[in-house]
């Protein structure tokens, strides 16, 4: 049976990540090994939250709350999390934001026929046919539209989603750390998706269901799309500088993290 760990960065969302464990208790915890959150350097009660909620609510799989040294930006948790996973001889590993925005039951139906083993990067989508949003601006949806046929010219396959909160990806295939020079905001999916072309990396998207209620949004739309569109006319001005250059503002030697509890057994150490 597969190694699998569901990494959940978590960062101010007190009130949904107690949300995002208990979909933990459906059928398709059945197929997780560990859960880590991590936590990158919250400011309200998300930490706490957590420990209460697993004390009060064992889980069949162990999940260990993480702390990152410093806030390295979901990019940077996405660093921690893929270390773990290498570190820890884990086969695949799924992302699942910790705003309860996803839900990892989407994945069931793959996990079970086991279709994900096929993919290097198994994606969830928001905009792809049978994909559905919930509270979504359809502003917000055409742009996303536009962005998505932008990248797949430039990646030169198709693109349903710059970057949602639900995606699995083989162990494997990160080993080397390739990944490590790219930016450490937001738009570090941006990076993978092209990587994952330029590698010539099997790639499947899938739809899911999104929704948006109580969530706070840490996106600046303008600023976030020029960045973007700039990250991708570089990308196609020179592939190969993707791997090469050092895209970060901020170059971090180590993306270290601190456990701070773990519950339903001791984890990997």
């Amino acid at each position: 049976m597969d190694r699998i760990l569901l990494f959940i960065p978590m960062y101010n969302c007190e009130k949904q990540i107690v949300r995002v464990l208990a979909q933990l208790r459906g059928e398709a915890g059945a197929y997780l090994t560990q859960v880590i959150v991590v936590n990158n350097r919250s400011t309200d009660g998300g930490e706490q939250a957590v420990v209460d909620w697993l004390k009060a609510n064992p889980l069949p799989m162990p999940v260990t709350l993480l702390r990152n040294d410093a806030n390295y930006g979901l990019g940077g948790s996405h660093k921690v999390a893929f270390a773990y996973a290498l570190e820890h001889g884990f086969d695949y590993v799924i992302v699942l934001h910790g705003d309860d925005q996803g839900d990892i039951a989407n994945l069931l139906p793959y996990l079970k026929s086991g279709e994900y083993r096929d993919y290097d990067c198994f994606l969830g989508a928001r905009f792809m046919k049978g994909s559905r949003l919930d509270g979504y601006s359809a502003f917000r949806t055409f742009g996303n539209r536009v962005y998505d046929l932008l990248f797949s010219v430039g990646a030169g396959r198709m693109v349903y989603d710059l970057g949602s909160g639900l995606n699995l990806y083989r162990v494997k295939a990160l080993e080397g750390g390739w990944y490590l020079r790219f930016r450490d905001d937001l738009m570090f999916n941006c990076y993978m998706l092209l990587a994952a072309s330029y590698l010539r990396q099997r790639v499947k998207f899938f739809p899911i269901v999104w929704r948006e209620d109580d969530q706070v949004s840490n996106v600046k739309m303008l600023s976030q799309a020029m960045r973007t569109l700039k990250m991708l006319f570089g990308y196609v001005r020179s592939k190969k500088s993707l791997l090469t250059r050092e895209h970060r503002e901020r170059v971090i030697d180590a993306y270290t993290a601190q456990e701070v509890y773990t519950a339903g057994g001791e984890g990997c150490k």
